[in-house]
């Protein structure tokens, strides 16, 4: 196996356009991504409102689209690619991250895969590959299904650099889980390390080119993928190998990527790629590459949510509760999920994050609408000016709390422990008379 390289660079609001731009070409992605193959640029949303940290930044995805086009792939070939989870609502996710805002804005398609999408039995599409899968076929036994367009596509994975409660950190390949997997993606948390290295081996048998751009213009630390400490720490990584740009992003925050995260030693020790940072090819700022942000990590200030989630998991509530979640009782956990984050924290945990949103990203997150670049300039740089108006979270609690009710609604609806139900008796009434 060739060695594996990431590419790292310093950046600012008024560099970050030029920056994206050179730092795929280092990462080398024209060389794994075909031009003639669709490409799904595959957003992260980990809340579906706006926290530093926790989703995909539209600069981050106005950044790779610009670099594409420059570098002559055809728009008609690019889309935004979403996926959905019974506590995150996608479509107000990608309004409230301003993610829509640029996907419209380059004329792109834009791919919800629980919308409309064919989904197909995860054998058909791998064969014997599925054989060798380390834990999925315990965790469903009768097969899982993922989608039929991601066959012989490019996929870029979007993650940011932050931390998360039940794999310590997340990025390139945790990015995966929530398209890869059709429905019932809890019933994997017990092996979610396992679960991550089965599915970097279907990527990197069923896509024509697998690449990830991290953005760390924000990075998040704490009880990660929400209720983080975010800071601002202008670094991008880039790279081919998902293990690897995983575990660089790792080392930055504090970790040892081969003895702290236990998904990164597996893959490394399958050779799906590197995941030890002496071997890594660290190509573009070495400086940033080598910083040590010490975080403390998702564990050690914990919310009520994620002790629990970790009790069920893993600890004494796991035999009277984790069955639960496998039967159609399992909705009291989304519910519990949805009143926690969205009625709870988010409202009354705002001025955490005050400080933050005054820094020159927050600010062009705030005024992204009025300092617009328009989408056919593939030469400008950045943003000089990200506006003088300071960034606010949202100060409307009770704007933000019926929000939050409305996706508890959603979330009863959508859970697919009655979405099943409503299927089958959908194909009863459209099947064979």
């Amino acid at each position: 196996m060739s060695q594996s390289t990431v590419a790292v660079k310093r950046t600012s609001p008024a560099t970050v356009l030029r920056d994206y731009h050179e730092l795929l070409n280092l990462a080398g992605y024209q060389d794994v991504l075909p031009k003639d193959k669709d490409t799904a640029l595959k957003i992260n949303i980990s809340w579906h409102f706006f926290y530093p940290g926790s989703s995909t930044t539209p600069w981050q995805l106005e950044g790779v689209i610009r670099a594409m086009k420059k570098d002559g792939y055809d728009p008609a070939l690019i889309h935004g690619c979403h996926n959905r989870t019974v506590v995150i609502d996608a479509h107000l996710g990608e309004r409230e991250n301003k993610q829509v805002n640029v996907t419209d804005a380059h004329g792109l398609r834009n791919v919800h895969l629980y919308e409309g999408e064919e989904w197909i039995n995860v054998r058909d599409a791998v064969g014997g590959l599925a054989d060798e899968f380390i834990c999925l076929n315990r965790v469903y036994p009768e097969g899982f299904m993922i989608p039929k367009r991601f066959i012989g596509e490019n996929i870029i994975h979007l993650p940011t650099i932050k931390t998360h409660i039940f794999t310590t950190t997340t990025g390139a390949m945790k990015n995966a889980f929530g398209g890869l997997l059709n429905e019932k993606r809890h019933w994997t948390h017990p092996v979610i390390h396992e679960t991550l290295v089965d599915l970097l081996m279907i990527q990197k048998k069923i896509h024509s080119g697998v690449f990830a751009v991290m953005d760390g213009t924000f990075a998040g630390d704490g009880p990660g993928p929400r209720c983080m400490a975010p800071h601002v720490k202008n670094v991008l990584l880039a790279s081919a190998d998902q293990v690897a740009i995983d575990a660089v992003a790792a080392k930055l925050m504090g970790f040892d990527p081969l003895a702290d995260l236990k998904y990164v030693r597996i893959a490394h020790e399958k050779r799906l790629g590197c995941g030890d940072p002496r071997e890594i090819r660290i190509v573009g700022d070495t400086d940033a590459a080598n910083e040590n942000w010490q975080f403390v990590g998702p564990f050690r200030k914990m919310t009520f949510a994620s002790r629990m989630q970790h009790r069920i998991y893993w600890g004494p509530l796991k035999k009277p509760l984790e069955w639960t979640l496998k039967t159609v009782l399992a909705p009291w956990s989304y519910m519990a999920s949805v009143l926690y984050h969205d009625t709870f924290w988010y409202p009354t945990h705002q001025r955490r994050i005050h400080e933050i949103l005054q820094s020159d990203w927050g600010r062009l997150f705030n005024n992204w609408e009025a300092t617009a670049i328009p989408p056919d300039d593939l030469e400008a740089p950045g943003w000089a000016d990200v506006g003088a108006a300071p960034a606010e979270l949202n100060p409307r609690t009770t704007r933000m709390v019926l929000k939050s009710l409305r996706i508890l609604g959603t979330c009863i609806k959508e859970a697919p422990e009655f979405g099943a139900k409503r299927r089958h008796r959908a194909a009863q009434r459209t099947g064979p008379k």
